[in-house]
């Protein structure tokens, strides 16, 4: 590695920071320890203009290739909160971790998806994961949806080519200020980080009273079937409104726990915690039914 890894904090404070035992992990881990560390900080209350500029590259950067793996390009845009915003981390960790042809492509397919009308663009995030289907079915699809079709298939051809997972873990690792901290350490910066906040107390309340204002419901949902399953939610990871459940299209929230990934479906009566791949119900939760 041509740089040597600093445990100093630097000037500016908004190092990239890793944890130690997962520097020489795989490129997936070491992508992943980011998003952790990332999360930890907006746990504790760190603004964007307090977290290395570059590790939320590369955090949206891990937000954009999840989501397109998990549903395409219309799943990216069902999921993030404010496209402009994260547009703009996507771009510029691309450009800075030399996925030259995935940038051309991510601009291509948020121009092409920009331009849509509002009927098509709600016909490409409502689709059949199956246009052929549509198609013998007698559905006609607008030659701009199936543009963006063509599109997300160019996108998991181009992975095999460009792999964004490892081009990302090699420029968090190339970093000039990064920090490679141990656990203890690890906590004891955030904290340092925290610390400096001058209207932390200020920000505390605002961040208790939007936790109970702004929380999505399916987010709630989520982490009460976690907590009757025993299990600590880790990462909401995608809504996937094309699951297929008992032959029905329905809406699939992806989530991570300590004990590992599951779904939450819900309908009118109750919501359940279901392992993707053995369809096993962990946990199951009734909504009340208020009286008019």
């Amino acid at each position: 590695m041509s740089n040597s890894l600093s445990t100093t904090l630097p000037a500016t404070g908004y190092a990239t920071v890793l944890p130690r035992e997962l520097i020489n992990g795989s490129d997936a881990e070491v992508v992943d320890a980011n998003v952790e560390v990332v999360n930890a900080m907006y746990a504790e209350l760190l603004d964007i203009e307090e977290i290395s500029p570059n590790a939320l590259r590369s955090y949206y950067v891990d937000f954009y290739l999840t989501q397109c793996l998990g549903g395409g390009f219309a799943q990216y845009v069902f999921t993030a909160p404010d496209r402009e915003d994260i547009d703009a981390y996507v771009r510029a960790g691309l450009e800075d971790m030399g996925a030259s042809a995935h940038l051309d492509l991510f601009n291509r397919t948020v121009a092409a998806f920009d331009a849509l009308s509002e009927e098509d663009a709600d016909a490409y995030l409502d689709r059949d994961a199956d246009l052929d289907s549509d198609l013998e079915g007698g559905t006609v699809v607008p030659d701009a949806v199936r543009h963006l079709e063509e599109l997300d298939g160019e996108f998991e051809t181009l992975l095999e080519t460009e792999d964004i997972v490892a081009l990302n873990a090699a420029w968090l690792r190339g970093q000039p200020d990064l920090l490679v901290l141990d656990e203890g350490e690890l906590d004891r910066h955030i904290a340092e980080r925290v610390s400096r906040i001058p209207n932390l107390a200020e920000r505390q309340a605002e961040a208790a009273e939007d936790d109970v204002q702004d929380t999505p419901e399916f987010e709630m949902i989520i982490r009460e079937l976690c907590d009757v399953a025993g299990h600590t939610l880790l990462k909401i990871t995608m809504g996937d409104p094309n699951y297929d459940h008992d032959g029905q299209t329905t809406l699939a929230w992806h989530f991570t726990t300590d004990q590992g990934e599951f779904l939450m479906l819900d309908d009118d009566q109750e919501a359940v915690m279901v392992h993707p791949e053995t369809k096993e119900i962990l946990a199951a939760v009734e909504f009340e039914v208020e009286d008019d």
